[in-house]
């Protein structure tokens, strides 16, 4: 059963080696000025006591849950190459740090989702030392995937690694003990506070290994959120016995593509997240976490090619849609950025440089989604899809809310359905999103818009 608490969640993904410096006395070696350009290789210092500091930016900005990328003992800024998963990583701060964050979040109403790579480990990790050390007579070998003694990295390693980075050493999750360590793992971060796991690359792991982590996480901790990372089909991931839900990547595309790249009508639009939510089961529903961009893909204003509208819209539809929405750290302030590294650049704490405009936007659409119950458990129902406008009801009855995409570039004149639990004939409709709103009468079982203007998301509800 998908935690309750997870319907009512804004999640923000932090990468904490970028998002803000708290605790200069633990910079790595090396590290750059913030806001320099990034490389795959560059430190700029984000740590946990960064992350402390901004617990009163998040709340202002609405979000009640944080997604953080690994935390762990590692060798890289990514932190996806873990060297111990029970120490939290030098240069982030210590056990005491991320108590203390834990704590301080959860007083402020912010649950914490921790990212867990259980696929593979870092070339630092002690068991793989070990094999390393001493070959074949090391007690972990069979951790992993050996194809030849004594191990080689280069040019090609000689055992089994993720997507051939000899750097990122495979586990061999059918192992007991490996799968022991991991659920280990899993409970220990847990009985310290935090609300869930996301795990990295679960489709390269046996379906049986989720089936037995998800028992003994639930065992003790059902209110813990477990969604996988999955940028195709997440059919499989998500039939009950594994995950409450997984990163909407294919969501992503479709809003794009509508929103975006002007690839999709409002027809074609609406037949796809047709297919979309029938395919999946029903109860993934609420459980999915919404993305427009994340550490791995390109901002979503450098995918708008700046244009703000456009941004707006599709974060209008991210807020307004059913499932958990996740806002990338800094897309609320116009931060750019192309593919990894560039979409990685430090956080931008300088007032000056941030869009104002997208972040007020922001923070009304995270103030009606938290208001409004609708918008984070109502059903979801189109009601209009015609060339480039796309509208849709949440909820049902006097709470239920009328959600109108223009994503033409012209303005146009459209009348839109509305069913008759939300508005009878000359009920007064008020749009909530922009400033100022506006009221519309219903006329014929129909609001009618003159002149809507282009690119542009309005939100209505009964007077």
């Amino acid at each position: 059963m998908l935690p309750a608490w997870v319907s009512d969640a804004i999640f923000y993904q932090i990468f904490p080696e970028r998002f803000r410096n708290g605790d200069p006395s633990n910079d790595p070696p090396g590290v750059q000025p913030w806001g320099g350009q990034p490389t795959r290789d560059s430190f700029f210092g984000g740590d946990l006591r960064g992350i402390i500091d901004s617990l009163p930016y998040l709340s202002e900005l609405g979000v009640n849950a944080l997604y953080l990328t690994p935390i762990f003992k590692a060798g890289t800024n990514h932190k996806y190459d873990t060297h111990d998963y029970l120490t939290i990583d030098p240069h982030f701060g210590d056990l005491a740090t991320f108590d203390e964050l834990v704590r301080q979040a959860h007083a402020s109403g912010i649950r914490i989702v921790l990212d867990g790579v259980f696929n593979h480990c870092g070339d630092g990790f002690w068991a793989f030392q070990d094999v390393q050390a001493r070959g074949p007579h090391s007690q972990y070998w069979d951790w992993f995937t050996v194809y030849s003694f004594p191990l080689r990295a280069n040019p090609y390693p000689n055992y089994a690694t993720c997507g051939g980075a000899a750097y990122l050493p495979r586990l061999n999750t059918d192992h007991p003990e490996v799968r022991r360590h991991l659920f280990q793992v899993a409970r220990y971060w847990l009985e310290r506070g935090i609300d869930g796991w996301r795990l990295d690359v679960p489709y390269e792991v046996a379906p049986d290994f989720w089936r037995e982590f998800r028992l003994v996480v639930k065992q003790h901790f059902p209110q813990a959120y477990l969604v996988a990372e999955e940028w195709r089909d997440a059919w499989s991931l998500l039939q009950g016995d594994q995950f409450d839900g997984a990163m909407n990547y294919r969501l992503r595309e479709l809003v794009l593509d509508f929103l975006v790249r002007n690839a999709l009508s409002a027809e074609a639009f609406r037949r796809a997240l047709d297919d979309l939510r029938r395919h999946y089961p029903s109860q993934a529903d609420m459980g999915m976490l919404n993305l427009l961009g994340s550490h791995d893909t390109p901002r979503l204003l450098t995918l708008c090619q700046g244009q703000l509208p456009l941004a707006k819209l599709a974060l209008a539809f991210l807020l307004t849609y059913p499932g958990a929405p996740m806002l990338y750290y800094g897309d609320e302030v116009g931060m750019m950025g192309d593919s990894d590294p560039d979409c990685r650049r430090p956080m931008l704490w300088d007032q000056q440089q941030w869009n104002t405009d997208l972040l007020q936007f922001v923070r009304r659409l995270t103030t009606l989604r938290q208001e409004r119950v609708s918008l984070r458990r109502g059903a979801f129902r189109p009601v209009l899809a015609q060339d480039r406008v796309f509208a849709y009801v949440r909820g049902s009855g006097p709470d239920a809310l009328l959600v109108v995409l223009n994503s033409t570039a012209t303005r146009r004149d459209v009348t839109i359905p509305v069913p008759t639990d939300l508005a009878a004939e000359g009920q007064v409709l008020r749009e909530l999103l922009t400033e100022p709103g506006g009221s519309t009468p219903v006329v014929q079982g129909q609001l009618p818009l003159r002149e809507l203007p282009p690119r542009t998301a309005l939100v209505f509800a009964r007077s």
